[in-house]
């Protein structure tokens, strides 16, 4: 508990590290988006000779499926951890109010609130906040906090 004390004392990123954080990871998520894809559509396409999902309801599942990834990589990140690799190489993590690690719930309501504010946009709030947390990290109880040295 020593180290999630620690975490509770320190002070919220700025916008910029935040922001350098959230375009590294973005980097990364498309990565990891393009080969989501790529083990649908390739064996899709070897199957049927040609592709299926231009129109209707099979783009619409894929669409879903890729939205499913992004969330998935998000999740996983901040349940086990507390930060993205983005977050991890701009040291900083996320926690609960508390200063505890997020649970699974913490993390769910997380991934709606930011995407409800749309985080990117949400995060220019951080400098105008009093604590210096955006609008999705009071809505979901939640704080980045820098990781010390």
């Amino acid at each position: 508990m020593a180290d999630a004390d620690a975490l509770a004392l320190t002070r919220p990123p700025g916008l910029l590290r935040r922001l350098s954080a959230l375009l590294y990871d973005l980097i990364l998520l498309f990565g990891m988006l393009l080969l989501a894809a790529t083990l649908v559509i390739v064996p899709t396409s070897a199957l049927t000779g040609h592709e299926i999902w231009i129109e209707g309801w099979p783009m619409r599942l894929f669409q879903l499926y890729l939205v499913l990834v992004g969330y998935g990589f998000f999740a996983y990140f901040w349940r086990y951890g507390g930060q993205t690799l983005g977050m991890r190489s701009w040291r900083f993590r996320l926690v609960r109010a508390d200063g505890q690690p997020l649970t699974a719930a913490d993390v769910r309501r997380r991934l709606l609130w930011s995407t409800l504010v749309l985080a990117p946009l949400g995060l220019f709030w951080v400098p105008f906040d009093p604590a210096g947390l955006a609008p999705h990290d009071r809505l979901s109880a939640t704080q980045p906090r820098l990781v010390p040295k």
